[in-house]
């Protein structure tokens, strides 16, 4: 539906991507993949005709409209209605029940309409921009990063959202089980050329990494060729007799287009520095609470012992007092009451959400490693930032000219120069491509000692969790679990029913009669549910056919006596014709609803018995 032949885009004679082409079909969404400062979100504005281009073309069905989810949330109106309506055109001001229909069905009350929509959570926010978004009718959606905002409940609304939507869709995340969970296709920006491919990320990295291979391998044959022509040519150009043969060997030595060495690609690659330590049990917190005022209370006596080895996650929605919890944690707060008991070996590096605004700005990034831990070697220290991918003159740069991102791994190289048995990490996934997160989550793996992380990628809770703590119903509690025990048996509140479904994971083993068991009763269940609606669809179905064979015989009457005088029998007939056409209408209303809702719960039904295998 949308087609990008040969584009290309420089910046300052620096070539950012080159004849970079692809095409979208109906109903493709597309994972846009790249590291940081690969071109994303550049051919996200060329798209959207916000940046220009050097050259190329981008073609697309007549009347095809695109809209974009920008990463940043900005509102002008006092009211959720009044900020949602002022996308409509001018002749579209009076139909605001477009807009009231969209607000319901994203979960919105009818009093909520006339609050003001700062007031709202984060996921809130996002559904208010994504109603301005929808009411557009777009064909495209261009969604930047959209879930850096979104708490963890919010995210799992906005993917069952995204699988579900009618059109093509384009999203640049740095989640990746987020991403591959919506997509049906992945496009990556890669050393300036583009690929799409059918299926998820790990399919795109496994060919990708195939199409190296096979490029070195062909690069070193091409080698090999020329080295044996120019040996050739320098041997045979003097004599008479292979002279001509020589001149010849350099001619087809001119035609060859070499191919170049490809560079070596900056890893963020590291390992956190463990401080050995024989605690069994690396802290105790016993009955904190805390509030800023009395009437607003965060928490209320939360308790839990964490031991060496142990990823503890907290999570929950935004503003709930998660990260609040961790600085208690990190000892830069004072509880209200309760405390927390450390093993006098305990040591500790904190990655905060606010840490990095304390980086030096006239230190160098070697100096702010350096003062993590001022023992440490310069040695070790440039290769830390070697790992944070800061090599050579890069890292005498002063933190003032870093970015955000820059500046996220500056601070994870002072906590990898810290010698540390606890490791507190507050949304360490900011800011870093899909690639570096990779790597601190091999890093959390690996870490000796315990790590008490909040976070809301999903990943990160399925690969490293062992237990929670669980900001819901107005309060904190423990869990004793994984996150997908926690999902099992507890869930988040109010989520809504259509968000998608968590990656399948295998089940359980249970032998063949309990599986058969199982089996029967989702059939019996699924039975119990669909036998009204098929007896809704077909009692339609059924009417549907009288009715239309009704107006059927009396249109022929009324051919018939259509020349005579009975007024009463043409009035009679003509009311009749009229009554069965209403009532057709009225049924297919019925029998849409009845026969939707079938078509869900049979797939819901389908997909729980082919996960008993």
């Amino acid at each position: 539906m949308i087609k990008v032949t040969n584009l290309t885009k420089s910046f300052n004679a620096k070539s950012l991507f080159e004849n970079l082409s692809f095409a979208l079909g109906a109903g493709d969404r597309v994972g846009l993949v790249g590291r940081n400062g690969s071109g994303k979100s550049t051919l996200f504005k060329i798209i959207l005709d916000e940046e220009h281009y050097d050259s190329g073309e981008i073609t697309m069905p007549k009347g095809y409209r695109i809209g974009a989810l920008k990463q940043h949330i900005h509102f002008t109106k006092p009211t959720v209605l009044e900020e949602c309506m002022q996308v409509l055109g001018p002749e579209q001001q009076y139909e605001s029940y477009r807009i009231e229909k969209l607000l319901f069905g994203l979960g919105f009350e009818q009093d909520d309409l006339g609050k003001d929509p700062r007031s709202f959570s984060g996921g809130y926010q996002i559904r208010i921009n994504l109603v301005k978004l929808l009411a557009t009718e777009p064909n495209l959606l261009l969604l930047d990063e959209p879930t850096n905002y979104l708490d963890i409940v919010s995210m799992r609304w906005l993917r069952g959202f995204l699988q579900k939507f009618d059109g093509e869709v384009i999203i640049i995340t740095h989640d990746r089980e987020f991403m591959d969970s919506v997509t049906t296709h992945t496009m990556g920006i890669h050393r300036g050329s583009c690929k799409l491919i059918k299926g998820d990320t790990a399919k795109y990295y496994k060919q990708l990494e195939e199409d190296e291979i096979l490029y070195e391998k062909t690069r070193q044959n091409q080698e090999k060729k020329i080295a044996e022509l120019e040996d050739f040519i320098a041997r045979n150009r003097a004599r008479a007799s292979t002279a001509a043969l020589a001149q010849s060997k350099a001619k087809e030595l001119e035609k060859i287009d070499r191919l170049d060495r490809l560079g070596d690609i900056a890893e963020l690659d590291f390992e956190f520095s463990y401080a050995d330590t024989p605690a069994k049990i690396i802290l105790e917190a016993n009955e904190l609470s805390f509030g800023y005022t009395p009437e607003n209370i965060l928490f209320r006596k939360v308790s839990f012992a964490l031991k060496k080895g142990k990823k503890l996650a907290i999570i929950g929605k935004n503003g709930k007092g998660k990260s609040t919890l961790l600085n208690i944690i990190a000892k830069e707060l004072t509880p209200l009451s309760g405390e927390i008991s450390y093993h006098p070996q305990t040591l500790i590096a904190h990655f905060g959400q606010t840490n990095i605004e304390r980086l030096s700005p006239n230190n160098t990034i070697l100096e702010e490693i350096q003062s993590a831990h001022m023992k440490m070697e310069y040695k070790q220290t440039r290769a830390i930032a070697g790992a944070m991918m800061f090599s050579d003159t890069l890292a005498e740069k002063k933190v003032s000219v870093l970015s955000g991102g820059e500046k996220s791994r500056v601070m994870l190289g002072k906590i990898i120069a810290t010698p540390a048995n606890l490791l507190l990490l507050d949304e360490p996934t900011n800011h870093l491509d899909m690639e570096s997160i990779e790597s601190l989550s091999k890093a959390i793996e690996g870490f000796e000692g315990a790590v008490v992380m909040v976070t809301h990628s999903e990943m990160l809770l399925r690969r490293h969790a062992d237990e929670l703590i669980v900001f819901r119903e107005g309060s904190a509690e423990h869990f004793e679990g994984n996150y997908e025990e926690f999902l099992a048996k507890i869930g988040w509140d109010d989520e809504p029913t259509q968000s998608a479904p968590s990656p399948k994971k295998e089940t359980p083993s249970v032998n063949k009669k309990e599986l058969k068991k199982l089996r029967a009763d989702l059939v019996n269940e699924r039975s119990k549910l669909l036998s009204p609606l098929k007896k809704e669809i077909d009692h339609c179905e059924n009417r549907i056919m009288e009715c239309e064979e009704l107006i059927e015989t009396s249109n022929e009457e009324l051919l018939r006596i259509a020349s005579s005088n009975d007024v009463g029998e043409l009035t009679r007939l003509s009311k009749a014709v009229s009554d069965a056409n209403k009532e057709i209408e009225e049924l297919f209303e019925r029998l849409e609803i009845a026969q939707t809702e079938f078509d869900s719960i049979s797939e819901e039904y389908e997909r729980k018995i082919g996960e008993l295998g």
